[in-house]
């Protein structure tokens, strides 16, 4: 998340906010600077200016998101149709399968968690609501890459495998046969012991458009084995139900 040279103040406070969204817990001005590549005088002016709106707090020199935005989140819990439309199918995945089941997202070029069911085993699979990971291994990541619209797939690997053209012609190889099938599959990709089977949701029909939220149901390795055909079909099916009401609202 490195600061763009060419970066305007808006965006140099957007840096520090989506840096702190993301890490998952409190972090220090080092850790913040690390991250954002911002000169320690303006990263202490965006700090300032955040923690005056509330979006920022600070304990001790360590910073976190504010009391604003749990605001935020929960006005985005309230309005956002994709997470509305998938709840109860999700709910029913879930207890059909009786294992976890998210809804993800791509945001800058991250996988991002906006909704998880979770499984009713002691030992199950679980990603956590607003948790992100890197755009790039496992079955989200690459249902989410499989099915984006070409230019935004183009331009996501070009990031990801700038300098490896290897790398990238064997991950598009990939995300090819992911689109024939209709859904990507993946074994400890990300963590050891998950099976993953992720399927895309569309908001919209018509050449040309593309998903930027998928489902995934996740499955430890040893339950999977023998199931995978039946958790692929619920999944897929499921996807293809929370679609068909996401177009006809």
């Amino acid at each position: 998340m490195n600061q763009e040279p060419t970066a305007t103040g808006a965006e140099r406070v957007l840096f520090v906010l989506a840096a702190l969204a993301s890490h998952g817990k409190a972090m220090s001005v080092k850790d913040l600077l690390g991250v954002t590549g911002l000169a320690q005088s303006t990263l202490y002016r965006q700090i300032a200016l955040l923690k005056r709106w509330g979006f920022v707090s600070e304990n001790a020199g360590y910073y976190a998101p504010g009391p604003i935005s749990v605001q935020l989140a929960l006005g985005f819990d309230i309005n956002s149709l994709v997470v509305e439309a998938s709840r109860e199918l999700m709910s029913e995945l879930a207890r059909v399968s009786q294992e976890s089941v998210g809804l993800v997202v791509t945001v800058n070029n991250q996988v991002m968690c906006l909704e998880m069911v979770e499984s009713s085993h002691s030992l199950r699979c679980s990603f956590e609501k607003g948790h992100a990971v890197p755009l790039k291994a496992g079955a989200s990541a690459k249902s989410l890459l499989a099915f984006m619209t070409d230019k935004a797939r183009t331009e996501a690997l070009d990031k990801m495998f700038e300098g490896d053209p290897g790398g990238r012609a064997r991950l598009e190889a990939q995300l090819e046969r992911i689109r024939t099938q209709g859904y990507a599959v993946s074994d400890s990709e990300v963590d050891p012991g998950v099976w993953g089977v992720s399927a895309p949701v569309f908001q919209r029909v018509g050449r040309g458009v593309g998903s930027n939220a998928s489902i995934t149901l996740m499955v430890p390795s040893t339950r999977a084995t023998g199931r995978e055909s039946q958790f692929i079909e619920l999944t897929v099916r499921t996807a293809r139900a929370i679609s068909e009401r996401l177009q006809t609202e």
